[in-house]
């Protein structure tokens, strides 16, 4: 760590579905000084162009009725239901009502999107830190938590950020 927020910021407790608040979860500021998990999941099967359901791993803070996205300027739709795969326990199901128009490979990365619409995909909360350390998650809680801002992580050991994260977290350099 090189820099981070001085005093730690105040992560909102409505985004968490998850039991713990990973170190490197990446974050973004939001109305009334609170931050706010940038949401993103990992396919783990990979989805062609006009496909409703993606696979993805277990780990995200996705929950029915986040609207979702492939990158930024794409299409964005929301989640009508997340249930665990059928023939992989360590994956989620995400489906959406309309195909988010765009092949998904093993690996790409979902983000949550500001906003539905085609060609409409902006991120909810612009990223701008990412959690210092692991914190475990009281249940409708805001969490005080150490964030950084510049400095080198290794990719392996933190869960999902994604290319679109890493370009907008210009100070973090990921191994």
């Amino acid at each position: 760590k090189l820099a981070d927020i001085p005093g730690g910021i105040t992560v909102s407790g409505a985004d968490l579905t998850q039991k713990i608040l990973y170190e490197g979860t990446p974050v973004g500021k939001g109305e009334n000084g609170l931050y706010h998990v940038v949401k993103v999941a990992i396919v783990s099967a990979a989805a062609n162009n006009s496909a409703t359901t993606y696979t993805v791993k277990k780990g995200h803070n996705f929950k029915a009725g986040d609207v979702i996205m492939l990158a930024p300027g794409g299409n964005a739709y929301t989640i009508s239901s997340i249930t665990t795969n059928s023939t992989d326990p360590n994956a989620d199901d995400i489906k959406v009502s309309t195909s988010l128009g765009a092949d998904a490979a093993v690996g790409a990365a979902i983000y949550q999107a500001a906003q539905v619409g085609a060609n409409a995909g902006a991120f909810k909360y612009t990223p701008v830190a990412l959690v210092g350390e692991s914190y475990d998650v009281v249940s409708l809680s805001n969490h005080v938590v150490n964030a950084w801002t510049i400095g080198q992580v290794k990719e392996a050991n933190i869960p999902a950020v994604g290319p679109e994260v890493k370009k907008a977290l210009k100070g973090i350099v990921f191994i």
